[in-house]
């Protein structure tokens, strides 16, 4: 624009040139930014289509917004608002505000995939000027709403990656709890950024006006004055206000450019939607934030430049719905104090009380009232245009305006807010009360101003009720929020909810509970006498899943394998969480299709394991009973395992195909192929691994134990399936391990294998407790043991064997040294096989103090080989007894091994006696086995 103007600014233009040649070291500096931002709002103000400047979430906004609506009636509002989102709009009325409007996309086409999932939300509240534009085009005949603003898809187009997450949270946010998380990792979207970029700037600003904070400057410097000013007045403070935060904004260079870029699209559109309908800009509004209000760019106007070109969107598919919001979300999201977005509702309250303004709100409306003034407003005729005049130099000239003390409110702010803080565990009494109400006037004139704001009797009652320590859940300053409104939660009604969200609550309806209702409440389903809430029941165990902690709670009742529900508790809060509800209606139209997705994308994830593959095959099974996705992810499992080059998932895999090989071989009539081949597979995969296993550093002991815990267990199936048990023998035989408990556990598969006895085992412990040198390491041999429980059960009475010689042998000085050693790791390594040790403890151990003393342990009352095998040759006719006795067992033994033969004479009894003297080693090994059996 040109340096001279002849026309409405021109006697302040002239003022401030004298201000700035007076104050500046020179007129250049100076002068630049006072008249730039007077031909900012000049430029603004004298444009055909009327442009309505906002802030985000001003209830001065709001009520200016209001006013003017009624008094010219647009045919066209052009509103700043992503365009992709206008046919969720008209959903509004069937929600309690305050909601957002959300896109969101989980499969994305053109971005980054670690950017998944992608969301928008941009936040609607009553006291907004954007709700009552939207109130007001909907619900008014021949008036159309146009959203100009960035698609959601360009929304991350124009993103640095990071710019929307890596900002500081503000000092003055408020805390990360439940409602203020209700717009999850969404980037938000607001009407009316107006926040200095200038941190200088806003520190003088703060200083200056002796606050703590931006939102507390905003509400006393502008919020308070504009709240009763006319259309021109409010219309050029805020453009002067937009102009000044845009000519003092030398911050990221990245934001300014999205901002210009933002309003050549906005400007774009609307010269599009104008040149497509003819429609006379005079008719139309175009409300925006008063930080793009005072835009420089060319394309500016609607004569501006045609030289921006939209780009076109990704092919990423986008979902659209309404979540709810809350005020500690919006402050939470957009870097506002706390408490600011409930002291603003209260303030348009009270404006609206003393303007008598009668507001826009949406035809359904929770909470709206029907109103004969709305119809007949609506009705009016509207007022002519005038040309704009200077409305500047008076607002500026003009005093602060201090208001006189409202005693009343304050003194049942004060009483209020002691009653509240009784109720919450403080001692609080009339006299705080009256400490509360001088401090807040004492405040308040330190402040320069008359009447204390809320801001000022927070400060007060913190300062005159909070002591040393909070006795409750909510401190004094969260009580005076609570007070001053409440962190208002909005809800989106059933008719605005998604197919899978409406779909949830039908099935759930036979629970006769109010789902909508936030808070937790109690179902009770009595499953044996009511066989239609089984189907209940399988929706929470799904909605468990797929859903946050908390959304649906059993407190009795579980879901095992081959096991159908008796009866069952729930703590339900699908209120409290219906944004996470709505946002699985994004993914699909039943939980089932959602579940089975998310299942599929787990299993087929790049870094997926067997392990977690498997799991997923137990959770296609378990909730949803697909034996078809079950085999599928199966395979998916046995593919896997075979391309692992690691055991760190064996514990987890022997732990779930044991659980799935029970279940099918108990409920089907054969096992599933994938399960058989998974078994084969695996046998000679962790075969393979052992040896390599047994001296890897990487390995623990504990993975080692399971991979021989699937080779014994599995050992039969696989056999049968036709693996060959000498891979498995060569395996252990190629296993040199150097560490003390590897080197226990190999001593355990090898007496699993045969190829060590008992005898020998025990022979090789008390050497190790007779030498001197490895008795600081027989806890970590124990150690090896202890995990050898899970491929070989059958030594938990050799294990306490074992620990108790231990403890009877060492002397106290060499036992106690290693004892917390031995505690530390079995608790570590061996916790969930301890209980087979005790059991096994208790079995042998005397009950009774009284009878240790002359307890003797078995395996030092074991009887020797040698005389075992003296006393069976001095009466070796007693065996013969009892095979004449009983002959359809040796009868039954001789045709399983296929031979012929039929029994001698009586007299020929003596001849078994020949044979077990012509071979006496056969025997004596029978005899050691069933004696250590």
């Amino acid at each position: 624009m040109s340096g001279t103007h002849e026309g409405t600014f021109e006697a302040l233009r002239g003022q401030l040139q004298e201000a700035a040649a007076t104050f500046a070291d020179g007129p250049d500096a100076l002068e630049g930014i006072l008249l730039g931002l007077v031909d900012d709002v000049d430029r603004a103000v004298r444009e055909p289509l009327e442009i309505f400047p906002v802030c985000h979430h001003s209830p001065a906004s709001a009520i200016a917004m209001a006013r003017r609506l009624r008094e010219k009636q647009p045919k066209v509002v052009y509103l700043e608002l992503c365009e992709d989102m206008a046919p969720l709009l008209t959903e509004l009325r069937n929600c309690r505000l305050p909601v957002a409007v959300q896109a969101f996309a989980t499969e994305v086409d053109g971005f980054p995939a670690d950017w998944s999932p992608l969301s928008v939300v941009a936040p609607i509240t009553e006291a907004s000027a954007e709700y009552q534009a939207i109130a007001y085009a909907l619900d008014t005949p021949g008036v159309e709403l146009v959203l100009v603003d960035r698609s959601s898809d360009h929304v991350f187009q124009w993103d640095a990656r990071g710019t929307h997450s890596s900002e500081s949270a503000d000092p003055d946010a408020p805390p990360a709890d439940e409602e203020a998380a209700l717009h999850g990792d969404a980037v938000g979207v607001e009407i009316g950024d107006l926040r200095p970029r200038f941190a200088e700037l806003e520190e003088h600003l703060l200083r200056h006006g002796r606050v703590r904070h931006w939102s507390e400057w905003w509400h006393q410097y502008v919020e308070l004055p504009l709240g009763d000013s006319d259309h021109d007045t409010y219309r050029q403070v805020m453009l002067l206000i937009g102009s000044l935060f845009r000519r003092l904004a030398p911050g990221d260079p990245h934001r300014m450019r999205v901002d210009e870029d933002r309003e050549r699209y906005m400007w774009t559109r609307m010269r599009e939607h104008l040149s497509a309908t003819g429609t006379d800009p005079a008719d139309c509004l175009y409300v925006c934030g008063a930080f793009h209000a005072a835009s420089r760019v060319a394309e500016f106007g609607v004569q501006g430049a045609d030289t921006f070109e939209i780009s076109p969107r990704s092919a990423t598919k986008w979902q659209y719905g309404l979540i709810p919001s809350s005020h500690s979300a919006i402050e939470a999201q957009f870097g506002l104090a706390a408490g600011s977005v409930s002291i603003a509702a209260t303030v348009w309250a009270k404006n609206i009380r003393r303007t008598r303004v009668e507001p826009y709100r949406l035809a359904g409306q929770a909470g709206a009232k029907k109103s004969k003034a709305k119809k007949t407003a609506a009705a009016a005729a509207p007022v002519p245009a005038v040309p704009p005049s200077d409305k500047l130099t008076g607002f500026l000239r003009q005093p602060p305006v201090l208001d006189r003390l409202d005693e009343t409110e304050l003194l049942g702010w004060s009483v209020e807010i002691v009653r509240a803080a009784r109720r919450n565990g403080y001692l609080a009494s009339t006299a705080d009360a009256i400490a509360v109400f001088e401090t807040s006037i004492l405040l308040a004139g330190m402040r320069d101003r008359a009447k204390p704001t809320p801001y000022d009797f927070q400060d007060a009652a913190v300062t005159c009720i909070e002591k040393d320590t909070v006795p409750g859940r909510r401190d004094v300053r969260r009580l005076v929020e609570i007070m001053m409104g409440g962190d208002r939660v909005g809800q989106v009604g059933y008719d605005a909810l998604p197919p899978l969200a409406r779909d949830v609550h039908d099935r759930l309806a036979p629970l006769n509970l109010k789902l909508q209702q936030r808070g937790v409440q109690r179902a009770l389903l009595d499953i044996a006498s009511k066989p239609e809430l089984e189907r209940c029941s399988d929706v929470l165990w799904m909605l468990r899943f797929l859903m946050p902690q908390g959304a649906a709670r059993p407190i009795m009742g579980e879901r095992k394998l081959g096991e159908r529900p008796i009866q069952e508790s729930w703590d339900l809060a699908l209120g409290t969480h219906q944004r996470a509800l709505i946002e699985l209606g994004y993914e699909g139209v039943s939980i089932e299709q959602v579940l089975e997705q998310r299942l599929r994308r787990t299993a087929y994830a790049p870094q997926a394991t067997a392990a977690t593959v498997l799991e997923a095959v137990e959770d296609a099974t378990l909730y949803l009973g697909s034996r078809r996705l079950a085999d599928e992810l199966g395979t998916r499992a046995l593919e896997v395992l075979s391309a692992e080059r690691s055991v760190d998932g064996a514990p987890e895999v022997l732990r779930r195909v044991r659980r799935l090989l029970a279940y099918y071989r108990t409920s089907e009539p054969v096992l599933p192929p994938w399960i058989e081949s998974f078994v084969k597979t695996g046998y000679a995969h962790y075969c393979t691994l052992l040896p390599t296993a047994f001296t890897d550093d990487d390995a623990t002991v504990r993975q080692v134990a399971a991979m021989l815990g699937f080779l014994f267990s599995m050992e039969s199936l696989a056999l049968s399936l036709g693996c060959d048990r000498t891979q498995l023998e060569l395996a252990v035989a190629q296993s040199h391990p150097q560490d003390p408990s590897r080197t226990a556990l190999l001593w355990a598969a090898q007496v699993q294998l045969g190829n060590l006895s008992r005898a020998d085992l025990r022979a090789r412990c008390d050497e190790l407790l007779g030498n001197p040198l490895v008795v600081p390491a027989y806890p970590r041999y124990l150690s090896g043991l202890v995990h050898a429980l899970e491929p070989v059960p059958g030594l938990t009475d050799f294990v306490v064997e074992a620990v108790s010689n231990a403890f009877g042998r060492l002397p106290d000085p060499v036992l106690l040294p290693w004892l917390p050693t031995l505690i530390t790791t079995l608790r570590s390594g061996g916790a969930e096989l301890a209980p087979l040790l005790i059991r096994e403890a208790g079995r042998i151990f005397p009950v009774r103090l009284a009878t240790l003393d002359e307890w003797v342990p078995p395996w030092r009352a074991r009887p020797e080989p040698g005389a075992a095998q003296s006393a069976r040759r001095a009466d070796g006719s007693r065996g013969l007894t009892l095979l004449t006795a009983h002959p359809a067992t040796c009868d039954a033994v001789a045709s399983l091994l296929g031979c012929d033969g039929a029994w001698g004479s009586a007299d020929l009894r003596p001849r078994g006696a020949e044979l077990v003297g012509r071979h006496p080693d056969t025997a004596v090994a029978l005899e050691v086995l069933l004696a250590d059996a």
